[in-house]
């Protein structure tokens, strides 16, 4: 969700429920609806703190998730580059094959596996470099003890590399069950319809439309916040982008000068297969 329907949204929900009070203290007695304020306050305060303790623990485990995502692309991004330095101790056969298929790797995970993520999809999904490194991979004849090292090394590194893919898909479709939305829903619900009874008449307009707009306010950034760490990949502040592999693209970009690897890539600039 962008910051701009963020923005409309709580203005909406403020209009709404600012509007329900004004109309329902035309009528309310002087005092408000309850004739003991402070027992009404004592049970808005078990509703309101139910309602923060319950969001707080949802925030904690929807925070963790975001974490756990935006530390998997990380990760996955520096082993993709680790895997082209150990490519390079590889068998010759191999490594000018297997380190243009890294940069396709992360050219396929920016352009192809990103935009499906912000969709809310590309869980079930295999990478199809993942595939190709694999098959190139058992060309791979090492001899040398280098060689034998290096080849050990690779299939390290490309557990880590799917561990962390692993981690960045798991937000990708969220953590919150419906169910659990529905009970954040419904106890705000109460809250607000509480609140009407405090509607007094002998209170300005200004007043009663602060405490029910502060309400308001405090319950609504609180759900917007859960639901944009809940889905840490589509459009928002603070969205989780692919920053990391794009640095790692770069840095090959960098080594394939460095070791004087021109040939030509198996992929376009978006990691789409060129050749079968």
């Amino acid at each position: 969700m962008s910051l701009l329907w963020a923005i409309v949204i709580l203005i909406a929900v403020n209009v709404a429920t600012i509007a329900a009070m004004l109309l329902v203290r035309r009528r309310a007695p002087e005092g408000s609806y309850f004739t003991d304020g402070d027992r009404a306050s004592g049970v808005f305060g078990v509703l309101a703190g139910g309602f923060a303790i319950f969001a707080g623990f949802i925030i904690f485990l929807a925070f963790t998730s975001y974490d756990q995502s935006r530390s998997g692309g990380e990760a996955e991004a520096l082993t993709v580059v680790q895997q082209f330095e150990t490519a390079e101790l590889l068998p010759p056969v191999v490594h000018d094959r297997l380190t243009g298929e890294l940069v396709c790797y992360g050219r396929s995970v920016v352009y192809g596996e990103w935009p499906q993520m912000e969709e809310g999809r590309g869980g079930d999904t295999i990478n199809p470099w993942a595939v190709a490194l694999f098959r190139s991979l058992r060309v791979a004849k090492p001899t040398s003890n280098s060689e034998q090292s290096a080849f050990d090394k690779w299939l390290d590194q490309t557990s880590d590399r799917e561990e962390g893919r692993r981690d960045r898909l798991h937000g990708a479709e969220g953590i919150i069950p419906t169910s659990i939305w529905l009970v954040l829903f419904l106890i705000a619900g109460v809250v607000f319809a509480y609140m009407l009874f405090f509607a007094d008449s002998g209170e300005g307009a200004g007043s009663q439309a602060m405490l029910m707009g502060s309400a308001t306010t405090v319950i609504v950034l609180t759900l917007l916040a859960i639901n944009a760490l809940d889905n840490p990949y589509r459009e928002a502040v603070g969205e989780i982008k692919p920053v990391a592999m794009e640095r790692s693209l770069r840095i090959l970009g960098e080594a394939r000068a460095v070791v004087k690897e021109r040939g030509p890539l198996p992929c376009d600039a978006r990691g789409a297969p060129t050749r079968s």
